[in-house]
């Protein structure tokens, strides 16, 4: 049984639970439990805090977990990241007040600076010559300027919303994160295939993401411009129909793609053109 820690709530909580269902991992999810079971896979899910996740794993207490890079970052926990998961993107950046002007780092010399991620910060700070006095306080860190408990902060950014929102403007990107699996360094040799299985179904659930499966009719005549502007994992599939002079094409396209794709397609004669979204992709 693998002990798998993710967090208890918050912006990483719903991706990751959504993460273990697509990869066929029914886990209970019930929010008010400290442990979940999974009913058809050997895993024990621990529902934690963010900051306390790379802790409990290095520690042994859990085997894997999904955390957000930053909170790697910050605890300088001794883990391995096994992959980055594509979710949760966010950065962590040095804000100030709307009205300010901003003249480049040496703004914060002599200034204060609130944050929930000091150590990240007094390293940034102390890679740059800056000599800054760094608050730590948990929660609502925006609100520090206004508040007068700070002349600045240093936070996740997502959107920027909440900066405007409070008066603030984003001025430098010190750290990009997402959401990443770590594993503890001494797992045991019993479950490595254990954590193999999972990332294999992990790999195939990612791989599968912003794509659509893409299967239409074209002249045969044609077949050559439309495999001149299809994509695909290997080689799009041809098959003759059953009318004479007419093929049918199944490929994979990216949706970024999708339609600048499809009505490219259309201006070469593609004719029933069948969009289906992908579950899950196997290299």
């Amino acid at each position: 049984m693998i002990r798998f820690a993710v967090q208890s709530k918050g912006r990483l909580n719903e991706e990751s639970l959504k993460l273990l269902k697509d990869s066929g991992i029914d886990v209970d999810d019930t929010k008010r439990k400290f442990i979940g079971k999974a009913s058809d896979f050997p895993l024990e899910l621990l529902y934690l805090r963010d900051d306390d996740i790379p802790g409990v794993v290095a520690g042994g207490s859990a085997d894997i977990g999904i955390v957000g890079f930053n909170e790697i970052a910050e605890s300088g926990a001794d883990v391995n990241v096994v992959r980055r998961l594509g979710f949760g993107k966010c950065r962590l950046s040095l804000a100030i007040p709307k009205n300010a002007d901003y003249n480049g780092l040496e703004w914060f010399e002599g200034r204060s600076i609130a944050t929930s991620y000091p150590s990240i910060l007094r390293r940034f700070l102390q890679g740059k010559g800056i000599s800054s006095s760094v608050r730590e306080i948990r929660g609502s860190v925006e609100i520090a300027p206004a508040a007068g408990i700070a002349d600045s902060i240093f936070d996740i950014v997502s959107s920027g919303g909440t900066l405007v929102s409070n008066g603030l403007k984003e001025v430098e990107s010190v750290l990009e994160s997402e959401a990443v699996l770590i594993c503890r360094k001494d797992l045991p040799e019993d479950l490595k295939p254990v954590l193999d299985s999972i990332l294999f179904r992990f790999d195939a659930v990612q791989e599968s993401r912003g794509k659509k499966n893409v299967l239409m009719n074209i002249p045969t005549g044609r077949l050559s411009e439309a495999m001149s502007l299809l994509p695909s994992m290997r080689s799009p599939t041809v098959m003759p129909l059953a009318i004479e002079g007419w093929s049918s094409i199944h490929t994979v396209v990216d949706d970024s793609t999708l339609w600048e794709t499809v009505e490219r397609l259309k201006r070469i004669g593609a004719e029933g053109i069948l969009i289906l979204n992908v579950d899950k992709v196997i290299d």
